[in-house]
């Protein structure tokens, strides 16, 4: 059995370019899926709040399959308009007869959420720069410690397979920060790592050789004039075999790379593309679809061997443990499409998990 976890946005559809609200949609879901399946199936489908206004790692599974943790919830005023942004965590009791939800107020909006390796610690990014840091037990997830990052908004994390450290995008400051996590207490190392701009979701490899670092650009930034363009991004790639850890390669990718992982065996790098998905179809550089990109890593360097086209306004994406397999969120398509590496090629396998959302966040166990 191979778990992932998919958090699924039902209220916002994203449409062209634009952002639309259609009344009586239904809920918000967490979605457990077994990838292993023939066909893959979902487990169990759960009520919570989630967006697609954050980063793609907004969901974690635990280890053991017992725990999940849900962030960036938000619910939609209708009548002032506006998405409404809470600042609650979301727990999923899940090793139960019927799944539990638990809330915990943060006092900050929560973006990216990761387990650690042993399943003892739950790590929470937020928009203050703040990583809230809980105790996890069999029978309970607590808050134990808040770690100042960043004057500004935190984004993606990444945990090493050991455990010793995370690392955390800083999506206002730029670059990466390396948390050390090998003390009772979690503490911020003194180096920065190089990224691109708007630095987002961060992904490990299985041996602690690689990590992975999408960058959104100016797409990615909160601007006060002008207007986002379909321009091409970056993929950060770093080398975290020895600290500290360095960025050792940059790649171009098509604009707003939102998902970016590396596979365990840390042969490839996949980036899920918005690709001019995420404009409206009267600007330059419109696309109906997304694009899944596949690198090779030579061994720190990133070589592009081939590419897709996906659905649009397409969000995270994880391989599989076996290195060889890819699953893809599609949020227009309101599905999970799987796909698969044949040699130096991608192939759309054809296999859809049907959600009922639009999936927004996705990581596996």
């Amino acid at each position: 059995m191979e778990l992932f976890v998919s958090a699924n946005d039902a209220k916002l559809v994203r449409d062209a370019g634009r952002d639309v609200f259609p009344a009586g949609v239904g809920s918000d879901t967490l979605s457990l899926i077994d990838l292993d399946a023939e066909p893959p199936a979902v487990l169990a489908t759960v009520d919570v709040r989630t967006s697609i206004v954050g980063p793609p790692q907004a969901v974690a599974l635990s280890p053991d399959a017992r725990w999940a943790a849900v962030a960036a919830p938000t619910s939609y005023d209708r009548d002032a308009q506006a998405l409404v942004f809470h600042e609650i965590l979301q727990i999923v009791r899940l090793g139960g007869s019927e799944p539990m939800v638990e809330v915990i107020e943060l006092g900050s909006h929560p973006q990216a959420v990761v387990f650690t390796p042993d399943g003892g610690r739950l790590l929470v990014t937020t928009v203050s720069g703040e990583v809230v840091v809980f105790a996890v037990t069999d029978e309970l997830v607590e808050q134990r410690q808040r770690v100042t990052v960043s004057s500004g908004r935190l984004a993606g994390i990444g945990v090493l397979p050991d455990g010793s450290a995370a690392i955390v995008s800083l999506r206002d400051e730029q670059g990466a920060v390396v948390l050390d996590l090998t003390g009772g207490e979690v503490a911020v190392r003194p180096e920065r790592l190089a990224t691109g701009v708007s630095p987002y979701v961060v992904d490990t490899d299985a041996a602690g050789r690689w990590a992975v670092i999408g960058n959104v650009g100016w797409g990615g930034k909160a601007f006060q004039a002008g207007q986002s363009v379909a321009d091409v991004d970056l993929v950060t790639l770093v080398d975290t075999a020895d600290l500290p850890y360095r960025a050792v390669d940059h790649a171009a990718v098509p604009s707003i790379p939102e998902g970016v992982s590396i596979s365990p065996d840390g042969r490839w790098v996949v980036a899920l593309c918005m690709a001019g998905s995420q404009i409206g179809r009267d600007r330059p550089g419109h696309s109906g679809t997304g694009r899944l990109v596949l690198f090779a890593n030579d061994n720190g360097r990133l070589r592009r061997v081939d590419e897709l086209p996906t659905g649009a306004a397409a969000q995270g994406v994880v391989f599989s443990r076996d290195s060889r397999r890819i699953v893809a969120q599609l949020y227009a398509d309101r599905c999970l499409a799987v796909y698969r590496i044949d040699a130096d090629a991608l192939t759309d396998t054809g296999v859809r998990i049907d959600l009922p959302g639009g999936p927004a966040s996705l990581r596996r166990n």
